[in-house]
């Protein structure tokens, strides 16, 4: 007997028919799906208020807001504010500036305006920025000079330049010329050329940090400094003091501490006289037991110290040595 079946390749066991019912959903499952449900709804309203509520604002501005294509014309610089912690005034920093006469905020090229102030030797640090409608604000930090320098360069008369902490030159603007009296004169520095200015001087924070502490320490002293001479500084770490005149030579030492040095040399000079009757002339304080002093030819009898600084240089006699402080003067008895 010959079994005939009725293939059909398009079927699939998939086709056959499963009177099986799914199974049925928890309680558990049903609460997370309403729950998500729930969540969903929220978050969907949320946006929506959200999208609402933007709309709704920007077609009450956009009401509000004036319909006109006209360009808002450009404001011109009416105004330059310089802030500053130094000398430097309005007149100098317009003339730095050197603005156009029609020139607008908005046209102006801040980083040259910039490179052009800190050009100047006196500036350490400069911001320039727009202030509307039509304001320039310049803050610049000033050098503050501690010496001075005479240069002359080739047939030009010499002029007085000023010189900072850091060694930088410059020509100084703003300055009172009472304030300019009393800084002392260097010597024995060569200057080289770097670019419209001058190369910073080797070794002034040295030289600053004596003069600093002779005016906060030995002011009477300070005020006779007429030229400090930093010849000696590179080779044997020395620096030369002297006062009007060259009445008195005072050799410091770089490596020992300023404050007693002056103490020394405030003693020795009241000591010299006491002994002698004569000013000292030249006084090595650079040694650290034996100070060797020489005494000026011409006695001083009875006469303040200041004044025999201040008098003409006189001929040097032969020099003593000094070893021992047995005291101070009263103004620095009690610093060491």
């Amino acid at each position: 007997m010959k079994l005939e079946f009725n293939h059909n390749p398009a079927r699939s066991w998939r086709d056959i028919s499963q009177p099986v019912k799914p199974r049925a959903m928890s309680p558990e499952g049903r609460r997370r799906l309403v729950l998500a449900t729930l969540r969903v709804g929220m978050v969907t309203a949320v946006a929506a208020g959200v999208l609402w509520s933007a709309w709704q604002v920007s077609r009450v501005v956009g009401e509000k807001a004036p319909h006109s294509s006209a360009p808002v014309p450009a404001e011109l610089v009416k105004d330059i504010h310089l802030v500053t912690d130094g000398a430097l005034d309005r007149a100098w920093i317009v003339d730095t500036l050197a603005l156009p006469k029609n020139a607008t905020l908005l046209e102006l090229d801040l980083d040259q305006l910039r490179a052009r102030v800190l050009a100047h030797g006196q500036v350490v640090t400069a911001m320039v920025e727009r202030q509307f409608p039509s304001t320039l604000v310049v803050r610049v930090s000033e050098r503050s000079p501690v010496a001075r320098v005479m240069v002359a360069l080739g047939d030009e008369a010499p002029q007085t330049l000023l010189v900072a902490r850091d060694g930088v030159v410059f020509p100084g603007v703003g300055f009172k010329v009472e304030m300019l009296e009393t800084l002392p004169w260097l010597d024995g520095v060569k200057l080289a050329r770097s670019g419209g200015g001058f190369a910073p001087i080797n070794g002034m924070a040295t030289v600053a940090e004596l003069l600093a502490k002779a005016k906060l320490e030995a002011e009477h002293l300070y005020q006779t400094w007429h030229v400090v001479s930093l010849a000696r500084l590179e080779s044997d770490g020395a620096l030369e003091v002297r006062t009007q005149g060259d009445a008195l030579r005072v050799r410091f030492s770089t490596s020992q501490d300023y404050f007693r040095q002056l103490a020394r040399l405030d003693w020795l000079l009241d000591e010299a006289l006491r002994r002698t009757g004569r000013a000292a002339a030249k006084i090595d304080l650079t040694a650290s037991t034996q100070v060797p002093v020489v005494l000026a030819a011409v006695a001083v009898a009875d006469a303040p110290r200041v004044t025999a600084l201040n008098a003409p240089a006189p001929a040097l006699a032969r020099p003593f040595a000094i070893s021992a402080f047995p005291h101070l003067s009263s103004q620095n008895k009690n610093k060491l």
